[in-house]
């Protein structure tokens, strides 16, 4: 692993997340590491994280978020500080997959490494020149699917719209995704949020 500059931070997807936390202590030093690794990452530990980064450093010192889960709350009380970061502060956010995290969180921070155990499903849809009729083929293509598999989905029509059509997501469409997490998370009905993330392509084509 070549050095690393100091930047706002980017995200690493791993699927042993604790094993890759360890490994990027070492692959860091001597630059100063402090590593925030839980299960599922709450707005406790983002307060902690808040704490350590506001501790003034004289040279570069990385915080590394690890964790299984990471809640819609923690994230965005991080939001500002990830796009601000202090002096000398770079942070290094690990998950097992990238549908664990908020649209905006991966709006701000690159995605420098992903594991290649996990893949996104193939979706035919051009989110580019998406139409009605696609829209309900795949409404009722989905009408029966699980919370699991729909943030799966959430994850494959976000990788689709920006890495295959090359799409600049707007404000509201990135809002879209990080409130579709969200939705699920409270049990929300799959098929309600999955009309309302392809709906916004239609309306603003």
């Amino acid at each position: 692993m070549q050095a690393l500059e100091p930047k706002k931070g980017h995200i690493l997807i791993a699927s042993d997340v604790e094993a890759e936390c360890e490994k990027i202590v070492e692959e860091l030093k001597p630059f100063r590491s402090v590593v925030f690794f839980e299960e599922n990452f709450k707005i406790e530990h983002a307060k902690a994280v808040v704490n350590e980064a506001y501790i003034s450093e004289s040279q570069t010192k990385y915080i590394i978020l690890g964790a299984f889960e990471f809640t819609s709350v923690a994230q965005n009380s991080l939001l500002k500080l990830l796009e601000e970061p202090p002096k000398n502060i770079e942070f290094i956010l690990i998950s097992p997959t990238k549908s664990n995290l908020l649209a905006t969180v991966r709006s701000r921070l690159p995605i420098l490494k992903v594991d290649t155990t996990h893949t996104t499903q193939n979706i035919a849809i051009d989110f580019s020149h998406i139409d009605y009729a696609e829209v309900f083929k795949f409404l009722k293509e989905h009408a029966r699917i699980k919370k699991s598999e729909a943030k799966e989905l959430v994850e494959s029509m976000y990788h689709r719209a920006v890495v295959t059509d090359k799409l600049i997501l707007s404000e509201l469409q990135l809002e879209n995704f990080d409130k579709a997490y969200r939705l699920l998370d409270l049990n929300s009905r799959p098929q309600s949020v999955l009309a309302m993330l392809i709906m916004s392509f239609v309306k603003e084509r």
